[in-house]
């Protein structure tokens, strides 16, 4: 499959890049380079392919093999969930409610929350009904909360199925 996916990579294709580059960074078939990963990544970011730019931001999230920079990493989840990428809205989201690398702001990470959740993600779903509950960047709102602890759940979301806060 490597092989396959250099072929595609070299011939500029952002999908293998990308998937060469998710290879390279947990050692699939080859031998595990943060720096091999982060090459791959940028040239298929570089042709605007949000997977790659939501990927060179968990890396500089969990500074694995770049110094770590939420800063960097909110930048290139930005990129992604400008195109519509769940995951990347949800990361967004996620820094903005914890004020990690942009400043705390509860109502964008809501708004990047109800993106996410309006997709059908689960975490997305339980994230939103967090901040019903607690009342940060939306009104509290305990019916809501737990209609969107609901919905997570229902998806098997352990957090929204053990999450004893709709009892508390």
């Amino acid at each position: 499959a490597v092989e396959y996916y250099q072929k595609a990579a070299e011939q500029d294709y952002p999908q293998a890049q990308n998937i060469l580059g998710l290879l390279y960074e947990h050692g699939k078939g080859v031998e595990q380079s943060y720096k091999k990963a982060i090459e791959l990544y940028q040239k298929a970011a570089d042709q605007g392919f949000a997977q790659a730019h939501s990927n060179l931001g968990l890396l500089y999230e969990y500074g694995n093999g770049v110094e770590q920079s939420y800063q960097k990493a909110a930048e290139y989840y930005q990129k992604a969930a400008d195109q519509g990428l769940a995951a990347a809205q949800l990361f967004l989201g996620i820094l903005y409610e914890c004020g990690k690398g942009v400043e705390q702001d509860y109502k964008k990470a809501v708004e990047y929350y109800q993106k996410v959740a309006d997709q059908g993600d689960s975490m997305g779903q339980f994230k939103l009904g967090v901040m019903y509950y607690e009342g940060k960047g939306v009104e509290q709102n305990y019916q809501k909360a737990a209609e969107y602890y609901q919905k997570a759940a229902d998806q098997h979301c352990a957090p929204a199925q053990y999450n004893p806060w709709p009892y508390v």
